[in-house]
């Protein structure tokens, strides 16, 4: 009788080449790793090594900053201090080290270093709603009605399926508190991020547990995940039964008891001073961990600036009945603009700016008129920003990024994209070439087996790829 992981495989999608010639040779692996899931590490790794899968570049990782809720364009990176007083709101902009690159007076720091980063404000796409923005985004797919998950795959998880069968001791892809409402869809639970919760600058976080709680148990029982991995290492020292597992069993307990995972997630390796460079807040060390784990390897990262030092709804989703929206902006502004400057100053004078892509981005931006509703706590009427998918800021730095530049525009009151619209398959075929996948003709089979397209259409952004993405072409 074939096992429920055999059955599982059986129903994988294929890595099809729309046109005369198929690049996958085997289904694989949809059965769920949430942790490390319902099929054993080692044999997804023996699957994996099995699969025959199309790779990618392998120098290329990624860190996504993501301001969940929707930041607003005009009190971050496209500031209109020329427009009617019901647009621009009560901040001023500032020049920054860029001649030309306007920023709002909220971040100065940003401002310092403007010449290690490029500005993306015409991102378009029809996604009004949190969910289906995301979606929209980073799966290239016309998703019209919300899904709690994506029924698609996103571009980092279609990422780790095409490196996923190069085996290491780190995960290929964290979530540093993941973006929500995305996944790996059909692609199966394995390709979505090893998921990092909790707050690195608590003194009571700890090193994920790599293992999940019932492979934990597996190991050394229910113990502290540090003690288990010494405790582990040193037993199978002594008896030498390393020897005599199976090679993948062995790859698998490489992975979960490697010094480098432990070294790799441990903030406390890190000199003090950098830490307070990041700031000592819970957004600063996301970003600090972001950083460290693309040192350490992993390729894929990203990291979602939400929760308390987000203002009272733990968002920026800045209507006017959740916050007062220029009060929210302040409130978050300092650990934002200190977080955000400090990893692209540290990947800079670390050299990783070689190898890493930087993208800061919320799903959306907000309405450029202001709105003016009730507080939903005290009653009273206060300013708000809403949805606004018709103008979106990015900032790209690093991995070959020409940078100081400030691509596309909005007009004088920040509604609408006048030069340079960029819509979501453009930004992915530019993500797609940074990572060295070609994308052309490139489908997976989904649940029902029919092929979809990884991207229907899109062209690359040459102003921001330069010569180093170009080269990759």
């Amino acid at each position: 009788m074939a096992t429920s992981a055999e059955t599982t495989l059986a129903r994988q999608p294929i890595p099809v080449q729309l046109g005369p010639s198929t690049v996958g040779r085997r289904e694989f692996l949809r059965a769920g790793l949430t942790g490390l899931g319902s099929l054993s590490l080692p044999g997804m790794l023996r699957l994996r090594a099995e699969a025959g899968l199309p790779s990618a570049n392998q120098s290329t990782a990624v860190i996504v900053i993501f301001l969940h809720g929707g930041a607003s364009h005009l009190e971050t990176y496209d500031p209109k201090p020329d427009a009617p007083l019901e647009y621009r709101g009560p901040y001023k902009a500032i020049s920054s080290a860029v001649p030309g690159m306007a920023l709002c007076e909220l971040l100065p720091r940003h401002a310092q270093i403007a010449d290690k980063f490029t500005l993306v404000r015409s991102m378009v796409h029809s996604g009004f709603c949190h969910g289906i923005g995301q979606q929209q985004m980073f799966t290239g797919q016309e998703v019209r009605q919300f899904q709690p998950k994506s029924s698609y795959p996103e571009f980092l998880s279609i990422t780790n399926y095409l490196r996923g069968q190069e085996v290491r001791r780190l995960p290929n892809y964290v979530g540093v508190q993941p973006i929500p409402y995305l996944g790996a869809a059909y692609l199966g639970a394995a390709y979505e991020p090893f998921a990092v919760n909790g707050d690195p600058n608590s003194p009571d976080f700890r090193i994920p547990n790599l293992a999940g709680q019932a492979q934990q148990q597996r190991l050394k029982g229910r113990v502290d995940l540090r003690q288990s991995m010494d405790r582990f290492r040193r037993d199978l020292d002594r008896s030498g039964s390393m020897r005599a597992m199976d090679h993948y069993e062995q790859l698998a307990c490489n992975m979960l008891t490697s010094p480098a995972a432990e070294r790799a997630f441990d903030l406390s390796l890190e000199d003090p001073r950098v830490r307070d460079q990041y700031g000592r807040n819970a957004w600063g060390q996301q970003c600090l961990l972001a950083r460290r784990l693309v040192e350490h390897g992993v390729d894929l990262v990203t990291t979602t600036l939400a929760g308390p030092l987000a203002g009272r709804v733990h968002n920026w989703d800045d209507h006017a009945v959740n916050h007062h929206v220029f009060d929210a902006m302040k409130f978050r502004a300092a650990a934002f603009d200190q977080a955000v400057a400090a990893i692209i100053e540290d990947i800079h004078e670390r050299g990783l700016d070689r190898r890493v892509l930087l993208i800061v981005t919320g799903e959306f931006g907000r309405t450029p008129r202001i709105s003016y509703a009730p507080d939903s706590a005290s009653g009273a009427m206060q300013p708000g920003r809403d949805h606004w998918p018709n103008a979106t800021s990015m900032l790209f730095a690093g991995c070959g990024v020409a940078a100081g530049q400030v691509i596309g525009a909005t007009d004088r009151r920040g509604e609408e994209v006048v030069d340079r619209r960029i819509g979501v398959h453009d930004f992915l075929a530019t993500m797609y070439r940074f990572l060295g996948i070609d994308v052309n003709g490139l489908a997976f089979r989904d649940y029902s087996g029919r092929p979809i397209p990884v991207l229907n259409d899109g062209k690359v952004i040459p102003e921001l790829v330069g010569r180093a993405g170009m080269a990759r072409s």
